[in-house]
C-alpha cells in the first residue's frame, strides 16, 4: 500500500511539473509522515483488528483526473478497508425500505446492519485525524468519539421524546461493555492461554471502577429518594432536581478523568499500547478524513432516527419486548467491530488493551452520555431524571459490583469470563420476558414510576 502511494504522490507531482493540470489535489505534505499514536485509546485499537488493505482496484497510476484519482483512493481506503464493508450495502437498503414505505421492521433491521460498520469506521476516521493533532487533541477526540453511535441514538431519542428507548440503549451499552464484552474477552483469553499467567494493570481498572461507582451512586439516589418520600408531584421535581445537580457532578468528574488519562497519569494508559505501532502512517490526509467524518456522521444520525422511529413496530411484529431490542439487541450490533477486537486481543493475552475497551466504554457512557443527555433535556425543557427504575438500577448495580470483585487482583483465568458472560446471560433473559404495554410507555415523560412499590 505504500507503494501504490507513491506511485500516486509520483504521478500527481509529474502532472504539475508537466502542465497537464493546473491545481493541486488535497494531498497535504504531511500527510504520510509518521506520528506518534499516542492518541490512541483502546477502543482505537480494538477496532483496528477488523481493519484490512484494501486492494487498488478502483483506481490506477494512469488516471489522468488526479483530483478523481485521489478521491476513488479515500474511497477506497475509507469503505473498503475493513471486513465489515459487506454490511455498507444494508445503508441505501435501509433508506430505498424507509422511501418505499416498506415494512417497519425491515427498516430497523437494515439500519442496524448499516450501523456496524459505520461505527467502526468513524474509530478509524478520528484515528487518522489524530495523527495531525497531535496525541492530547486526538486522544480527547477518540475519546469523545468512542461512542458516537450511542450518543446520537440517545439525543434522537430524547429529541422524540422516546425516554425509555433513551434509558433503555445507554443501560444496555454499559452492561454490554461490563459483561458481554469483558466476559467473553476473559473466558476467550483465559482458554486460549491455560499454560500462561494472565496478568493486567490493576490501576487502570481500579480508576475504571471507582468512576462506575460514582455513576452508580449518582443513578441509585434519585431511586432511593422516590422509594423513602414516595410517589407524588413533589417527588418528582426533587427527583429531578437532584438528577440535573448529580449530571453537573458525573460531568466535572469524566473532565477530570479526562485530564487525568491524557496529562498527569498518561502512563497508566499508555501502558497498552505496543511499541512497534509508534511507526504507523497516516492513510489519509486530515480534510478528508474530517470531510468522511462528517458525511458518516450524517448518515449514522439518518439510521439512528429509523432505529428509534421503528423500534416499537418491530417489538410488535417480532413479539419481542423493546426493552430487549434496547439493551441486549442495540449494543449488540452497533459495538460488534470494538467487541470482536476485544475478544482477539485477550486472545493474544493483552488484556490491558481488552479491559481498556470494555471499562473505557463503559465508564464513557456512564459518566459522559448519560449526564450529557439529561443536561440537554433540561435545555429542551424535557423532563429525564437518572432514575432508571428498580429493575434497571438493580441489573447495573450488581453488573459494576460484580465486575469490581473481578477485577480486584490482577489476575485473569477463563473461569471469570465464563461466569461475567453467564451473568449477562440472565439479565437478557430478565429483559426477554419484560415487556411493558405500550399503554403504559408515555411518551415526552419519564417511566421511572412503572415499577414503583
Amino acid at each position: 500500500m505504500d507503494q501504490y502511494y507513491s506511485q500516486v504522490h509520483h504521478q500527481v507531482s509529474s502532472d504539475l511539473e508537466n502542465g497537464d493540470v493546473n491545481y493541486k489535489v488535497g494531498l497535504n505534505s504531511n500527510s504520510m509522515k509518521e506520528v506518534s499514536v499516542n492518541g490512541k485509546t483502546p477502543q482505537n485499537i480494538s477496532s483496528s483488528i477488523v481493519r484490512k488493505k484494501s486492494d487498488p482496484v478502483l483506481v490506477s497510476s494512469n488516471v489522468r483526473f488526479q483530483m478523481l484519482g485521489y478521491f476513488l483512493t479515500n474511497l477506497q481506503e475509507v469503505i473498503l478497508g475493513t471486513k465489515l464493508a459487506v454490511l455498507f450495502p444494508a445503508i441505501p437498503l435501509a433508506i430505498a425500505a424507509d422511501y418505499y414505505k416498506l415494512g417497519r421492521p425491515w427498516i430497523f433491521a437494515l439500519s442496524l446492519l448499516g450501523l456496524t460498520p459505520l461505527a467502526e469506521r468513524v474509530s478509524f476516521l478520528t484515528e487518522q485525524i489524530a495523527y495531525f493533532t497531535g496525541p492530547t487533541v486526538g486522544g480527547l477526540l477518540n475519546a469523545t468519539c468512542g461512542n458516537a453511535t450511542e450518543l446520537i441514538i440517545a439525543i434522537l431519542a430524547l429529541y422524540q421524546n422516546k425516554i425509555h428507548v433513551l434509558k433503555y440503549s445507554l443501560l444496555g451499552s454499559i452492561l454490554s461493555n461490563l459483561l458481554l464484552v469483558l466476559g467473553t474477552s476473559l473466558l476467550c483469553g483465559g482458554l486460549a492461554n491455560l499454560k500462561k499467567e494472565q496478568r493486567y494493570d490493576r490501576k487502570q481498572a481500579d480508576v475504571n471502577s471507582l468512576l462506575l461507582l460514582l455513576g452508580l451512586l449518582c443513578h441509585m439516589l434519585p431511586l432511593m429518594f422516590r422509594y423513602a418520600i414516595g410517589e407524588g408531584t413533589a417527588t418528582d421535581f426533587s427527583t429531578l432536581e437532584m438528577s440535573r445537580a448529580s449530571s453537573i457532578i458525573m460531568l466535572i468528574a469524566y473532565v477530570a478523568y479526562i485530564f487525568f488519562q491524557l496529562k498527569t497519569h498518561r502512563q497508566l494508559f499508555d501502558s497498552q499500547e505496543e511499541g512497534d505501532e509508534e511507526e504507523e502512517k497516516a492513510e489519509i490526509g486530515f480534510w478528508s478524513a474530517f470531510t468522511w467524518l462528517a458525511g458518516m456522521t450524517i448518515i449514522i444520525a439518518l439510521l439512528s432516527e429509523y432505529v428509534v422511529g421503528t423500534i416499537e413496530a418491530a417489538s410488535d411484529s417480532w413479539g419481542i419486548s423493546v426493552s430487549f431490542l434496547s439493551i441486549i439487541l442495540l449494543p449488540i450490533v452497533g459495538n460488534a467491530a470494538e467487541h470482536a477486537g476485544s475478544v482477539i486481543f485477550a486472545l493474544k493475552n493483552k488484556l490491558d488493551i481488552s479491559l481498556g475497551v470494555a471499562l473505557g466504554s463503559a465508564t464513557q457512557i456512564s459518566m459522559f452520555v448519560v449526564p450529557l443527555c439529561v443536561v440537554v433535556a433540561w435545555t429542551m425543557n424535557i423532563q429525564m431524571d437518572l432514575d432508571f427504575s428498580l429493575l434497571e438500577t438493580g441489573s447495573l448495580a450488581f453488573t459494576i459490583i460484580i465486575t469490581a470483585f473481578t477485577l480486584q487482583d490482577g489476575t485473569s483465568h477463563y473461569l471469570k469470563g465464563l461466569l461475567l458472560f453467564l451473568c449477562y446471560i440472565v439479565i437478557a433473559a430478565c429483559f426477554f420476558v419484560h415487556k411493558i404495554p405500550q399503554s403504559q410507555i408515555s411518551e415526552g415523560k419519564s417511566f421511572t414510576g412503572l415499577f414503583a412499590a
